[in-house]
């Protein structure tokens, strides 16, 4: 069965891009070259290489969820993957599910100098946390023989998230534990302990808590620490959505900023759209830079999506720093990373299937009005409403909607920071269109799945400029 999962992998895409029935299939994001995925997982840069590791939630007998593995891709410019084969299968501990790597450059877990060490949700009758190491630059690992190294009481208990905490001199784990975030210390990434938790009282609680993220930002001088915390269901348009909560990490725990986030209403969301979720960092990225990617659907959905031979993809990688609002508050600013905007090709008149889109909007009483359309009339819709301060999508009218009552949806994003002038910049592929604000203070991600692609595109209100995609 390996061997024929192998030879899948490496043959189909060669059938798709032959002109196979895959109308859907992206461009230029991240897709599974077969079968199942959902959560990026585990992604980490290889500065000898240049190569960035992303391995992901993946079931490679079904183009629906079943017992979870490691696919794994790679890539030099995070717009072109290469697919290798599997990176970790189920064994006896049980299904892999969710998890991060570490660069172990000095040797902590004894399985040698620079070892990759993956840190992942082993899921049987309980979920414990089990790890494996790679000495071959992340290619193949192989498990840890005293697996599980952590255990749990409840039954929600996985995604750990593992970085080395200078503040506290050892390594650091972030837990998913149903409705909060747990931390677990190591000095050796075998042997854990608990130190404390954060979630009571914070943010939404409408589902369960999933693949956290901690990360140190600096803005100004001014050092904060971000957690993300996914959420299912629960999100502000139904389902899944990236959550975050803005906050101080001494070493031991987790303080969110006083007065922030008591309700669901206060809520910082990382993306305004249906499509993102299970958003996580790559460890080791170049320049200290925190850049991160999202899965890109929605549970509500995700199964019913209208491809045939793979269901799902990753939205493009995004930059992550922090600024502050109107009201002086800390938030997250979202930017496409350079490497994303590098898809960015020569100017074109005529909308293509796969684009970069520019728009400039001065701001007036009244909306300005965006609308990307095909010969059939189906369109998306996009408004900037000024008095109301929100900017919207509308993919009622986008095309196959029916497979799912959930799908047809309008998202709106507050604008946090007023100014007359709007930058927006559109990353269009076969099936989906994310947004971005020019100042990075707003995301939106929705896929969209038109009987024709969108040839047309109108602005009223604005200017829009067309650009191929350069891969």
């Amino acid at each position: 069965m390996r061997r024929l999962v192998v030879i899948l992998t490496l043959v189909l895409p060669l059938f798709v891009a032959a002109g196979g029935d895959e109308p859907y299939r992206s461009l230029y994001h991240h897709t599974p070259p077969v079968m199942w995925m959902n959560d990026p997982n585990g992604m980490f840069y290889d500065a000898q290489t240049q190569l960035w590791h992303l391995y992901y939630q993946h079931y490679p007998d079904d183009i629906v969820w079943g017992p979870m593995h490691w696919g794994h891709s790679t890539s030099k410019d995070l717009k072109t993957w290469e697919h290798l084969p599997i990176a970790i299968y189920p064994d006896s501990v049980g299904m892999i599910f969710s998890g991060s790597c570490v660069l172990d450059t000095n040797n902590t877990a004894g399985f040698g100098r620079n070892a990759i060490v993956a840190i992942y949700t082993s899921a049987d009758k309980a979920q414990t946390q089990s790890i494996a190491y790679s000495l071959d630059g992340g290619r193949t690992f192989t498990p840890y023989k005293g697996n599980p190294v952590l255990t749990g009481d409840i039954a929600d208990f996985r995604d750990p998230k593992v970085f080395w905490d200078k503040q506290a001199d050892c390594w650091t784990m972030v837990l998913a534990c149903q409705q909060e975030m747990r931390f677990y210390q190591s000095d050796d990434l075998k042997q854990w302990h608990f130190v404390s938790s954060f979630g009571l009282g914070y943010g939404c609680h409408g589902g369960v808590w999933e693949c956290p993220d901690l990360l140190q930002m600096d803005d100004n001088g001014q050092t904060k620490w971000v957690l993300i915390c996914n959420i299912n269901p629960g999100g502000p348009f139904g389902g899944s959505a990236t959550q975050y909560f803005v906050g101080d990490w001494n070493g031991k725990e987790f303080k969110c900023e006083k007065g922030k986030y008591e309700n669901e209403k206060m809520a910082r969301w990382l993306d305004y759209g249906k499509d993102h979720y299970a958003t996580v960092t790559w460890h080791n990225a170049p320049g200290n830079r925190i850049v991160a990617i999202g899965w890109m659907s929605n549970w509500q959905y995700a199964t019913a999506l209208p491809t045939t031979h793979f269901r799902s993809q990753n939205t493009i990688a995004r930059d992550l720093s922090l600024y502050k609002d109107d009201n002086g508050e800390y938030r997250v600013r979202v930017l496409p990373s350079p490497e994303s905007k590098a898809i960015r090709g020569d100017r074109t008149k005529q909308l293509p299937a796969a684009a970069v889109i520019e728009i400039d909007v001065c701001e007036s009483r009244k909306p300005a009005l965006i609308t990307l359309s095909n010969d059939k009339g189906e369109q998306v819709l996009m408004t900037y409403d000024f008095n109301a301060q929100t900017f919207t999508c509308d993919r009622t009218k986008s095309g196959k909607t029916d497979f799912s009552a959930e799908f047809p949806a309008v998202t709106t994003a507050p604008l946090f920071v007023k100014h007359n002038h709007h930058h927006l910049t559109l990353y269009i592929d076969h099936c989906s269109i994310e947004a971005f604000d020019g100042e990075g203070y707003w995301a939106m991600t929705n896929l969209v799945f038109p009987t024709q692609p969108y040839n047309h595109i109108t602005v009223k209100g604005g200017k829009a400029k067309i650009y191929n995609v350069n891969l």
